[in-house]
């Protein structure tokens, strides 16, 4: 058996100023790695409390996009799929208000057996295992992802 490599991480950042290229800079590079020979993946980390950018006023941030499994998500995970031509899941997009809901319905469900559940580990812990379990879906050809682009 052929031991799958260890996932690899592009982190683009550029604080929170918005419009600035962080999404079309991500799409680049992973367009790049994709010209040469690499399975990738991407996801898109927003700090909004919403659970999704349904909700959004396309005046304070600009149009929705709308995933095949019908995710409403931030424009730029649009740009992700034409750049690298892949088709990108709902959980591609995680938002502070998917990750306070995940950990508050576990501990509503006993998972913290009693414990104070608090920012750190707790919510730092979520969005780790989030991002390890969605950088590993296959989101082309049936092929697992080997470099995931976090913008």
């Amino acid at each position: 058996m052929v031991p799958i490599p260890a996932m690899k991480y592009v982190l683009v950042t550029g604080g929170v100023i918005s419009g600035i290229g962080k999404g079309v800079i991500a799409s680049s590079i992973g367009k790049i790695l994709k010209s040469n020979g690499y399975e990738v993946t991407a996801i898109k980390i927003d700090p909004y409390i919403n659970i999704d950018a349904g909700t959004f006023s396309p005046y304070e941030h600009g149009e929705v996009f709308v995933l095949d499994d019908g995710g409403e998500v931030d424009l730029d995970l649009g740009n992700y799929e034409r750049f690298l031509d892949i088709k990108l899941h709902r959980d591609n997009n995680i938002t502070t208000g998917k990750i306070y809901l995940d950990v508050i319905t576990k501990e509503r469900r006993g998972d913290f057996l009693g414990k104070t559940v608090q920012v750190v580990p707790h919510i730092t812990d979520a969005v780790q295992e989030w991002v390890e379990r969605v950088s590993t879906k296959p989101v082309s050809n049936g092929n697992q992802p080997e470099i995931c682009i976090i913008e």
